[in-house]
């Protein structure tokens, strides 16, 4: 895949990025963006996020993608605002309002943009990105600022993000001599991955190169609460058939998973990594 650098090489990349996710936007719901290793993961997010908030509360949702962690949190009786780079992405979020009693409001704002979102400075009680979306952010630290103006003193924010130590990604693609997708998460930087023949520009990080930017700066209002791995024993989403044809193995899996997720070392892997942020 070649650079597609022409002006502005950020800006293209973003757009780049628009209309990978434009292009999967009618079908996101099926087993592309939700099968069920998915709704798992999904799952333990939303526990999180139910610990933090009562009813009532107003939610960001970066990265809505088509709204289902929006609508969820919507007929939970919270106030969600849903934003997401991608416009098609925005307008199936925002077919979900009125099935959730009216409580979505839905945005084109990408999370690199925040700033745009000045009008409800120190409104938000919990921002949350789920399953990447801040993976596609050109510069995290200006994203973490940005949120921060918006989100309340002793607010939260929630995260997961692709992380880039997955053991079974990494024997998945070895096993089958794609030596080249298997490094994909240890590229330096932002790195193209394709999706539905179009190119989405990702940056993987480990949980301690993520949270640099959110703690790593003087002053930072953001703290650490606490961060845990998504799916190390239990195989990534693209791997269901482990579920469907070993579900005693898979249990098993999903039971070390919710043992050691919180282990140091262990909730450093994983196809994802989740953090919990507080806002001083």
């Amino acid at each position: 895949m070649t650079d597609p650098i022409a002006g502005d090489p950020v800006a293209e990349r973003l757009r780049s990025t628009a209309a990978a996710f434009d292009s999967v936007a009618a079908t996101y719901d099926g087993p592309q963006g939700n099968n069920d290793m998915i709704q798992r993961m999904r799952a333990i997010v939303w526990s999180r996020i139910d610990a933090l908030v009562s009813p009532g509360s107003h939610l960001l949702d970066l990265g809505c993608g088509t709204g289902l962690d929006a609508e969820r949190f919507a007929r939970a009786g919270h106030h969600v605002l849903a934003t997401d780079w991608s416009p098609a992405m925005v307008e199936r979020a925002g077919a979900r309002s009125a099935a959730a009693g009216d409580r979505i409001e839905a945005a084109h704002v990408g999370a690199h943009e925040l700033d745009r979102l000045i009008d409800r400075a120190g409104t938000i009680d919990l921002a949350y990105s789920n399953f990447g979306p801040l993976n596609c952010v050109p510069d995290l630290g200006a994203t973490a600022r940005s949120l921060s103006a918006l989100v309340r003193p002793g607010g939260y924010a929630v995260f997961t993000v692709i992380g880039r130590w997955c053991p079974w990604e990494i024997v998945h693609y070895a096993r089958r001599r794609r030596w080249r997708r298997m490094s994909v998460r240890f590229a330096r930087g932002v790195t193209p991955v394709s999706m539905n023949g179009c190119t989405i520009w990702t940056s993987y990080y480990t949980p301690r190169q993520f949270l640099a930017s959110w703690t790593g700066g003087h002053g930072s209002p953001w703290s650490v609460v606490s961060r845990e791995s998504l799916s190390l024993f239990v195989p990534p989403p693209y791997i269901a058939e482990v579920a469907d044809r070993r579900p005693r193995l898979f249990e098993r899996l999903e039971r070390a998973d919710e043992m050691t997720s919180r282990w140091p070392l262990f909730r450093d892997l994983g196809d994802h990594f989740l953090v919990v942020l507080r806002r001083s």
